[in-house]
């Protein structure tokens, strides 16, 4: 697997929910879950899962924009159109038709955030616990605020990441944030040469 089939996620601090994601040579500015990124997430806990997850399809609002050549399933989101976050539910994490007897996120919304979404194949297969549903790629705030575990970017840039995005892409969300993250070997640091040293080097 080649990193353009790898889309990196990093916070650019512990103390921000802003950081970058790339994807071979690309890279957009994004934003993460309010709860920060949590190997442990749980469902309400507005983190976004560290690790690494499918991209499984996309919906959009075909009313709104118009989708780009895309290699990932694809269809229009309905007005009755859910998300399953209730862990109770035999249908949690899961499309659902709204209204129901379960709670359920609406996908037809009246703000931007979900004109465009990338389904990440987080706690789907199957859904177990309580362990967090509907973590999406999605269009970001024009703040780039906080989201409530998903990973969020302006609707340019999701348009350009889309038709980028195939079966064998991978979400790969990284618990260390850029600043703590240490150089690789030689980075940052002068290499000592032959002249450098002394006999206290021996």
């Amino acid at each position: 697997m080649t990193d353009e089939n790898i889309l990196i996620v990093q916070a650019d601090s512990a103390e921000t929910s802003l950081g970058w994601a790339t994807l071979g040579p690309r890279r957009w500015r994004c934003t993460v879950g309010e709860g920060g990124i949590r190997e442990d997430k749980v469902e309400g806990d507005a983190a976004t899962p560290a690790g690494e997850y499918p991209l499984r399809r996309l919906y959009f609002r075909n009313d709104r924009l118009v989708l780009p050549k895309v290699r990932l399933p694809a269809r229009p989101i309905s007005e009755h159109d859910g998300w399953c976050d209730d862990p109770q539910s035999p249908t949690y994490n899961r499309l659902v038709h709204v209204p129901n007897d379960w709670s359920a996120e609406k996908m037809w919304r009246e703000d931007a955030l979900y004109d465009l979404v990338v389904v990440v194949g987080y706690n789907d297969d199957p859904p177990e616990g309580e362990w967090g549903s509907a973590i999406f790629l999605h269009v970001a705030r024009e703040d780039y605020a906080p989201t409530k575990g998903c990973v969020a970017f302006s609707q340019a840039d999701l348009l350009e990441l889309v038709p980028l995005l195939g079966p064998a892409t991978r979400l790969r969300v990284l618990a260390l944030p850029a600043s703590e993250q240490v150089p690789a070997s030689g980075e940052g640091a002068e290499m000592k040469t032959l002249e450098d040293f002394d006999e206290k080097d021996w």
